[in-house]
């Protein structure tokens, strides 16, 4: 046998798709053959081209102080956009988004920044004080001061075993309940029947929305038996209600239309129920003896009025989209993304107060930017893909993977010419698990085998002949606690049919905090992995037929 032939040969065996077997009719099975046979042989010298040391360089840039922490909106993002878009553009890639006002390498949209205002509780003379006597939680549904009927409403529970709702009223009132469940005398809960509590309990959105369902305007959760409980039981709103909430537009003026949920202290409700706050609490006794709270045990007051204002403003953002075509493929498209936003600055914190996100997901976005360089050469020395390929960027995702969700709403590419989306989230790190042996050379893999086997198989023979990581999936099993299937942006396409496959390497100490460092990560690991997203990429973008979707996992 030819020496030099041999390795083509061997090539072609063992590639899961690019060599056509037989001859296609009409067709010249001998092109065919050859043109298979140079991507499979040439996708280790493209992979060469992804090193730890251009994964360092670029993330000793995006995730530095001067980055801010990359927040959606803010100025640090909008200088990681330019540096990401920049870096498509002179790597040959082409933005893909047509007549832009601004970059054709930016998908941009309105999210909405929504912010805590003038809010207070007036009763008669009394003025109580949002973010110190109260706390809403959620939406609100009075944006400027109006006066509202109360109801008190016992517990706020309407189950079959135990309603506080009988002959009750409160369509557009504000309704004023207990925190907790009632006991029966036997110590055991009155709507279990044991002494396991039941959501009624445990989760007051239960309340609101037995309440919303009611037609109630508000509801409000007397929190704590005394002062002192309710700041101990409060305490991490104070922070959260300073800072904005990030949606979609539409999504935060449209949560004013809901039911409010008001968490308020034990003095604020007994002046609402015309009380004080020691009797306030006498209907516990009274449920613990098998009867229900006195709905009219109290005297409600009548002169309420209540204001709490959000403040919407306008937050434009962007993905960043680079995109190379594909050959004889082209209407067909492989999407990688990984999220570039990050937390921002906690200004509150002592010491260090920028959150650069190095690993979350500076790591993710380096490895974007060294998987397009090494497609877009490929291209340019006349090996590009067969399929197109769409790296993109992703805004948002820390705000509930809304930059992902944007585009599968509005993608560039129709959603049915999309083959698979390859994410990449926390890469070049250690979970607890793998510290205890130091050992990085390994990557959880999640998602491969939900909707297409034969992604997960192309995933672990390009493994097996190129990478050698161990690839563990623990976090794929649809049992697992974590829920990491659903908590990156490839689960917005999967949502929509499309294969997904997530590499992560585990949560730890430093995630969200203002540790996660660049010199934390381990660059040769990133190295491995972004070259395993790589082979796994450059397959699906050359075989021969686009991803079965054959499967239907959890």
């Amino acid at each position: 046998m030819n020496k030099l032939f041999y390795p083509i040969i061997l090539l072609l065996a063992l590639s899961t798709g690019c060599a056509t077997k037989t001859a296609t009719p009409g067709g010249n099975n001998t092109t065919q053959l050859s043109a298979a046979a140079n991507l499979a042989a040439a996708a280790p010298k493209y992979a060469a081209t992804i090193t730890a040391a251009d994964l360092s360089k670029h993330l000793h840039i995006i995730a530095s102080d001067e980055y801010e922490g990359r927040d959606t909106g803010e100025k640090g993002q909008k200088m990681a956009a330019a540096y990401i878009s920049k870096a498509f553009k002179d790597d040959g890639l082409v933005g893909p988004i047509k007549n832009s006002s601004t970059s054709p390498y930016y998908q941009t949209f309105d999210m909405e920044k929504s912010a805590w205002g003038e809010g207070y509780i007036l009763v008669g003379n009394q003025k109580f004080t949002m973010q110190q006597d109260f706390f809403v939680i959620g939406s609100s549904p009075y944006q400027t001061e109006e006066a509202t009927e109360v109801v008190f409403a016992g517990y706020g529970i309407d189950s079959p075993k135990y309603s506080d709702y009988t002959s009750l009223n409160v369509k557009d009132k504000m309704v004023v309940v207990l925190n907790g469940e009632p006991k029966g005398s036997n110590g055991n809960y009155l709507v279990s029947g044991t002494g396991k509590a039941s959501d009624w309990g445990n989760d007051p959105r239960t309340k609101r929305n037995a309440a919303m369902k009611k037609g109630a305007k508000s509801i409000l959760v007397i929190t704590g038996t005394n002062a002192e409980a309710f700041n101990n039981l409060t305490d991490r709103y104070k922070s959260h209600g300073k800072k904005p909430t990030i949606g979609l537009k539409g999504e935060t003026s449209d949560q004013q239309t809901n039911t409010g949920m008001l968490y308020i202290s034990p003095n604020l409700g007994a002046a609402l129920l015309g009380t004080t706050p020691e009797k306030l609490f006498s209907n516990g006794p009274a449920a613990a003896k098998g009867r229900k709270p006195a709905t009219n045990t109290f005297t409600t007051a009548k002169n309420v009025k209540i204001k709490t204002t959000r403040n919407i403003t306008p937050l434009p953002t962007e993905n960043v989209l680079g995109f190379i075509e594909g050959s004889d493929k082209k209407d067909e498209i492989v999407v990688i993304t990984a999220h570039y936003d990050h937390v921002g600055v906690n200004n509150d914190l002592p010491g260090d107060k920028i959150y650069n996100g190095a690993n979350d997901d500076g790591s993710g976005t380096v490895a974007i930017l060294e998987l397009a360089q090494a497609f877009a050469q490929a291209k340019k020395d006349g090996l590009g893909p067969r399929r197109s390929m769409l790296f993109m960027t992703v805004t948002a995702e820390e705000k509930g993977l809304l930059g992902s969700e944007y585009y599968v709403s509005n993608p560039v590419f129709p959603l049915e010419n999309t083959v698979a989306n390859i994410n990449i989230d926390m890469i070049g790190r250690m979970d607890k698990k793998y510290e205890q042996t130091n050992n990085s050379n390994y990557i959880y893999v999640i998602g491969s085998d939900k909707l297409s086997s034969e992604l997960h198989q192309i995933n672990e023979q390009a493994n097996e002949k190129h990478v050698k990581l161990k690839l563990d999936y623990t976090f794929n099993d649809e049992n697992d606690t974590n829920r990491f299937y659903y908590r990156s942006d490839h689960y917005n396409f999967a949502k929509h049919n499309i294969p997904i496959i997530f590499y992560f390497n585990g949560v730890h100490d430093d995630y969200h905090q203002p540790s996660d460092e660049v010199d934390k990560i381990i660059f040769p690991s990133a190295e491995k992995v972004t070259r395993l997203a790589f082979y796994t990429a450059w397959e699906i973008a050359n075989r021969n037929e686009r991803l079965k979707v054959d499967s239907n996992k959890q």
